[in-house]
């Protein structure tokens, strides 16, 4: 297969292009063009648009960036995934050494016991490589990614330990907001590889048993109005699925609801959508529970519509 994703082609028989977002089988790709519809192509049906691929791309975006002279590290190895600055639906692996060490590193991937090698190469100084490439909407089935790496240098520098990583990304790993990645002109998500092992004091592990009650941290008073929209909750929500959603929307709402009863204000909304009203419906069946609560109506119809539910503490 002389394609990979992200390879930007022109079918051959008709006036489409597109960004290839799938590998089939030998014989069949995906294309997914500006309307974002996927349509299945056989490979010899398609040609390469050169100044388009992603390899070109990738040129323009890789920073040539040097530590200070004198300035070694020896820590801070990183896999970056990042959006596809023109087709959405794919993301980019890249392995971002802040290291001063060059790195010899291989990639392999894990699915039901079956292994393939995705990248072997090395990785220079403040340096930075793409290694792999993926559809996001496949990020259920992911396979797990192994890590391995040398760590080599000229300089008078003690030798480290191979790295040796294995990794199952799950959304939760993309729960925190995107960073300016190194090197790279642009912002994604990094986790970073080397992590230092957990090392627990004892001490300090007994102390936290018997830390008083007034030390637990005060409970921040709410605002007056909740918004639980998923997307001002999350900034990883296109990768949960809706009961995930609905879970965690479901969460700050009780969380808030408890900070306003302990700061006794008199009343609170929160604002829920209209969707298809099943998070309207869990917090009324909650709210109807709760002893604190007096009373709870729709609010401000002019302003919210049915979007919002006003609540009446005790």
């Amino acid at each position: 297969m002389k394609y990979k994703l992200g390879d930007f082609v022109r079918f051959v028989d008709e006036k489409m292009e597109g960004y290839v977002t799938r590998i089939i089988d030998e014989q069949m790709i995906a294309v997914t063009g500006d309307d974002d519809f996927e349509i299945p192509v056989l490979a010899n049906k398609v040609t390469f648009v050169h100044g388009r691929g992603e390899d070109s791309h990738n040129e323009e975006i890789v920073q040539d960036v040097k530590a200070p002279a004198g300035e070694f590290k020896s820590s801070g190895v990183h896999v970056a995934v990042v959006t596809d600055a023109h087709a959405n639906s794919l993301v980019h692996f890249y392995l971002v050494n802040e290291t001063s060490y060059q790195l010899m590193l291989t990639l392999s991937s894990e699915q039901q016991k079956t292994y393939k090698g995705e990248f072997a190469g090395t990785v220079e100084p403040q340096g930075v490589a793409k290694i792999y490439s993926a559809k996001l909407s496949d990020l259920q089935i992911w396979p797990k990614f192994i890590f391995r790496a040398l760590y080599f240098t000229k300089q008078n520098q003690p030798a480290l330990s191979p790295l040796d990583v294995s990794e199952q990304f799950k959304a939760k790993d993309f729960a925190g907001a995107k960073k300016n990645i190194p090197y790279i002109k642009q912002q994604g998500w990094m986790i970073r590889l080397d992590e230092p092992e957990l090392v627990i004091d004892a001490e300090k592990l007994k102390e936290s048993f018997f830390k008083l009650a007034e030390e637990k941290q005060e409970v921040q008073k709410p605002a007056s109005e909740i918004d639980l929209h998923i997307e001002k909750l999350r900034d990883d929500h296109h990768f949960l699925g809706s009961s995930e959603m609905l879970s965690i929307q479901v969460d700050r709402f009780k969380k808030a609801l408890e900070a306003a009863i302990v700061h006794q204000m008199h009343e609170i909304t929160f604002i829920h959508g209209t969707g298809n009203g099943i998070l309207r419906h869990e917090l009324h069946k909650l709210l109807a529970k709760n002893q604190k609560v007096q009373t709870f109506m729709d609010a401000q119809k002019e302003k919210f519509g049915y979007g919002a539910t006003k609540v009446v503490l005790k």
